[in-house]
């Protein structure tokens, strides 16, 4: 669901910050210094990730992951923001993304099929897998009470950001 397939957010388009490829460079050279050799397992990544990324980005409501539980439940860790679904079974913008290992950007989580509004002041949302092998063990979920603040340049620095966890994967078990 790329963001300019969606004609009623032409107008919503151009918010995107410019900065922000400079600042997620910035983010970045903070997280890696906090994270690498620092942190002593995927937990403690994981909420500095959040921590960093939800009060250095703006237009972030809630900045979080949730764990897969099973092929159709995924379940909340670490977070920044208000509080979030516990449990997502079923449907949504998450489990979308972790059943297809693929990045999910959403401008309208209205237009989403399915979603999942834990805070129904969310406008927009993006999701990204954490990858161990070949398997989904988790899904960073960003959302905004904006719409359309994400778009498909805010998934590489994302993705290099989610590379910091990979020394951490291979301690993780499936939670049960």
């Amino acid at each position: 669901m790329p963001g300019r397939a969606h004609e009623h957010l032409k107008e919503w388009l151009p918010v995107i910050d410019p900065r922000r490829p400079a600042r997620y460079e910035r983010i970045y050279a903070q997280l890696k210094d906090l994270i690498v050799g620092k942190s002593p397992n995927l937990l403690a990544a994981m909420a500095t990730i959040c921590a960093v990324l939800h009060h250095k980005m703006p237009h972030h409501s809630w900045t979080g992951f949730y764990f897969v539980a099973s092929e159709d439940e995924l379940h909340v860790g670490p977070y920044q923001g208000p509080v979030a679904c516990q449990v997502l079974r079923g449907r949504g913008v998450c489990l979308h993304c972790a059943r297809t290992g693929q990045p999910v950007v959403v401008p309208d989580v209205e237009q989403f099929p399915g979603h999942v509004a834990c805070d129904p002041r969310s406008k927009s949302e993006i999701a990204l897998p954490v990858v161990k092998g070949d398997k989904v063990i988790a899904v960073l979920d960003i959302d905004s009470h904006k719409p359309a603040q994400f778009d498909e340049d805010d998934i590489p620095p994302l993705t290099k950001i989610l590379n910091l966890l990979q020394p951490h994967l291979s301690f993780h078990r499936r939670l049960r």
